[in-house]
């Protein structure tokens, strides 16, 4: 009787262990894609490009309204922005280059400077260029390393149409190689924003403003400058609308076209 139990026990224990075996092999392991550009040669938690999603999508669809003219909002505020999506890496939580909201997919400072618009008011304008970049990852990791060290100015798609009517100018962008993305210096340099007020916004892999806000300063000198910006990382972007809209109206900007409906 003992030898028969023993031997019972030993099967039921081989069974368990198979068991969990199969439930182990079956679990998938979540690996966000970066999302800020940085050296190749590092290849850090910051190396990648800019962008998050909420929702998973094979979709590269850009939003109409921002497809580099200014669209219609309010008179004095511009909200300039320069997104870059990546189509690989894409699992169902974060790490792909995009964030979709109700069905439109958008690049994770597209996203941010609707909010921006929905809570400021103002008008949006894509900073686009007339080349198109990589949207996987490695290729674009060292386009950008490339741009950056040849210093390149690339040549923009779309221009402002009145740049002397806004008064306030929120400016967004990728932290990549710790800078602003190259793109970003032809539209300073093109643009004399004197007199006016930059309020810079970045989404980043870990890294922050780096010292971007500096840069502006330089590039924009009789320009004010707000040091105080907002800086998202890529992993926050889907959740941060609440944090974006507080940004905006701790800011104290009036516009009567603004307006709170959710995105």
């Amino acid at each position: 009787m003992k030898k028969i139990t023993a031997i019972l026990l030993s099967a039921l224990l081989v069974l368990s262990l198979a068991a969990c075996g199969s439930s182990n092999q079956n679990t998938v392991e979540d690996t966000p894609a970066e999302t800020e550009v940085a050296t190749p040669a590092t290849k850090s938690d910051d190396s990648s490009t800019d962008e998050s999603t909420v929702e998973p999508t094979d979709d590269e669809t850009e939003n109409a309204e921002t497809s580099g003219t200014a669209e219609a909002g309010s008179g004095n505020i511009l909200i300039a922005y320069f997104s870059v999506m990546e189509t690989d890496g894409v699992d169902t939580v974060a790490g792909a280059s995009r964030v979709a909201v109700n069905g439109e997919v958008l690049g994770n400072n597209e996203y941010i400077a609707k909010i921006i618009q929905r809570e400021a008011g103002g008008d949006l304008f894509a900073i686009e260029t007339v080349q198109d970049y990589p949207t996987t990852h490695d290729p674009l990791l060292e386009f950008a390393y490339d741009e950056k060290a040849d210093n390149a100015r690339p040549e923009l798609a779309a221009q402002i149409e009145n740049p002397d009517s806004y008064d306030v100018i929120f400016l967004g962008y990728p932290n990549w190689n710790a800078d602003l993305p190259m793109p970003l210096y032809t539209f300073l340099e093109e643009y004399d924003f004197s007199g006016k007020t930059i309020i810079p916004f970045t989404t980043h892999g870990g890294s922050g403003f780096s010292r971007t806000i500096q840069t502006i300063s330089e590039l924009q000198p009789d320009a004010t400058v707000i040091s105080d910006g907002l800086s998202i990382s890529r992993n926050s972007v889907p959740g941060a609308e609440s944090e974006v809209a507080a940004w905006v109206n701790g800011l104290n900007l009036t516009d009567p076209r603004a307006g709170n409906e959710p995105l």
